[in-house]
């Protein structure tokens, strides 16, 4: 997370443990390079959940545009709240999943897995953003939302880095609504 500046760009503080991220076959591995075409569907997740605690899982693109312009920083891909253990389908869906729709010719962006172990069950009063509306996902800032829900920091995390390819448009189609 140091090495990618996740930590100071998205978070103050890495998570002490890593989130196990699979697409299919591929998984996500502290940076590495997956395209769009291979990230376009939900992932697996999973973490060291403890029985009887709730969750927030939070992915988030900082380099929105670009890295070397992020006015969008950070744009959201996907939020789950009130996730029991490690079972993400059973949690609340804030923010359905887009995958990594980078565009042409702004380079490789940060695509950031973080969870949070919540002090309870939370009544979220955020928007609930379907994955056909990019609506509430521009200037989302993980930091202040856990700030807000009393989280604390991540207790788990990981990213991979995702540049455009054939795939984008998309996914850019998908969130216009159309």
């Amino acid at each position: 997370m140091k090495t990618h500046e996740v930590v100071p760009d998205v978070i103050d503080t890495a998570p002490g443990s890593k989130l196990e991220v699979t697409y299919g076959s591929v998984s996500v591995d502290g940076g590495n390079e997956l395209t769009p075409t291979q990230v376009k569907d939900i992932p697996t997740v999973n973490w060291n959940a403890e029985d009887g605690s709730f969750y927030l899982l939070c992915m988030t693109d900082p380099d929105a545009p670009s890295r070397k312009d992020p006015k969008f920083r950070e744009f959201h891909h996907w939020l789950v709240g009130n996730i029991p253990g490690s079972k993400v389908s059973q949690g609340e869906t804030l923010s359905e999943y887009v995958g990594s729709g980078p565009p042409k010719g702004t380079g490789l962006h940060r695509y950031v897995f973080l969870v949070y172990k919540q002090p309870g069950k939370i009544t979220f009063d955020e928007p609930r953003v379907n994955n056909r509306s990019r609506d509430h996902r521009p200037n989302f800032s993980i930091r202040k939302f856990a700030k807000k829900y009393n989280l604390g920091d991540p207790v788990a995390g990981n990213l991979y880095q995702a540049q455009w390819d054939n795939y984008v448009p998309k996914v850019h189609e998908q969130l216009s609504g159309k």
